[in-house]
């Protein structure tokens, strides 16, 4: 009895080896990676779905769209690293308050920089009047709390943008405040850009040298944008109201091309190097906005473009052929609650939204 019991256990151990044997060569040979995402999209219409519905704000898929005449498929995160890791500049266009977008920013950051540690990280967020403090923080001369009050770091900081701020300091990565100070913004968007030409020399050189205010297909998808807000020319056309739009495009390009004029400079002083760009969705979408006037500056860079898109429906998210041309990858993501109801009153906050406007009102004016 002893004999059988003991040939049967053997007998079943023999076959459980052999059963994980023949089902781990099954998944060498298996032409699907091993981190292969189980996402997929289908087309339903002209548009792509995905087949599984986004669960929460966290919950994010990436689907790259440069695929060298391939259809869109879904990627995984280590999989779109390696792609984007053969770039010189990655924009990461963003929905400036998703928790989404910001943890899908850190690991990729973090990634990248498994990757290759040569990474500079760029930010919208911060002030180019402000690197000084930056470089402050980041050489352990002053504290967080000294750097979002004399940084002007943004209210969401804490939450979203702390974290890579804080994984370049401990990996001693250059940070770049790329953004134009939002005073001369609205200097621009008063007065239009001669009103750079009153500046001081420190002030005028953290505007970009050159704006580029010229007709294209950037400055025609602000008009449009504007199309809905009369406050600034749009749908209007009285001489009083385009010149409004005119120098709200100013106002919007300065932005641009500042921060296209400080990724550059990164670049030329930290040779070898890359750039993450973190901005608003606008500013990269389509490869327009900072991406074009980067690519002025300098058409030998290699450019990619995540864009953020907000589906429609969390429990069947799709997206357009059109949104495709946007970026070269995507990031698909549960929508964000919406700001206000219909029939709400909304008066105490644009109140208080006019009343930091003007605190922001430019110092200077033309004869």
């Amino acid at each position: 009895m002893v004999n059988s019991m003991s040939l049967l256990r053997r007998t079943a151990t023999a076959a459980a080896l052999l059963a994980a044997a023949v089902f781990a060569t099954s998944c060498a040979l298996s032409p699907e990676p091993s981190n292969a995402p189980r996402d997929r999209l289908h087309r339903v219409g002209s548009n792509y779905v995905l087949e599984r519905p986004l669960q929460d704000l966290y919950d994010g898929v990436f689907v790259l769209t440069d695929n060298g005449g391939v259809p869109p498929r879904v990627v995984t995160l280590a999989q779109l690293t390696n792609v984007l890791a053969t770039y010189d500049v990655v924009f990461y266009g963003e929905i400036h308050s998703h928790p989404g977008v910001h943890l899908a920013e850190m690991e990729l950051f973090s990634a990248l920089f498994q990757r290759d540690p040569r990474w500079i990280l760029s930010l919208e967020q911060f002030e180019r009047d402000t690197q000084g403090v930056v470089n402050d923080y980041l050489a352990d001369r002053i504290g967080e709390n000294t750097l979002i009050d004399r940084g002007h770091a943004w209210k969401n900081y804490l939450t979203s943008y702390r974290p890579l701020l804080q994984f370049a300091k401990v990996h001693h990565l250059p940070v770049v405040a790329a953004e134009a100070p939002g005073w001369a913004v609205s200097c621009v968007g008063q007065w239009g850009p001669g009103i750079l030409a009153t500046f001081t020399p420190t002030e005028r050189a953290w505007v970009a040298a050159d704006l580029d205010v010229r007709p294209g297909p950037y400055r025609d998808k602000f008009m449009q944008f504007l199309g809905g807000s009369p406050s600034h020319g749009g749908g209007a056309t009285s001489p009083e109201a385009q010149q409004r739009a005119e120098r709200s495009f100013a106002a919007q390009v300065t932005r641009d091309d500042t921060m296209a004029e400080s990724i550059a400079r990164a670049l030329s002083d930290h040779p070898a190097y890359k750039v993450l760009h973190l901005t608003g969705t606008f500013h990269a979408e389509g490869f327009l906005g900072t991406v074009e006037r980067l690519k002025l500056l300098n058409p030998a860079l290699k450019i990619a473009v995540i864009d953020a898109v907000q589906v429609d429906n969390p429990t069947a998210p799709s997206f357009t052929p059109d949104e495709v041309r946007d970026g070269t990858a995507l990031q698909l993501i549960y929508p964000a609650p919406e700001a206000f109801v219909d029939g709400e009153d909304t008066s105490a906050f644009m109140a208080k939204m006019k009343q930091e406007r003007d605190a922001s009102r430019c110092k200077y004016s033309l004869p």
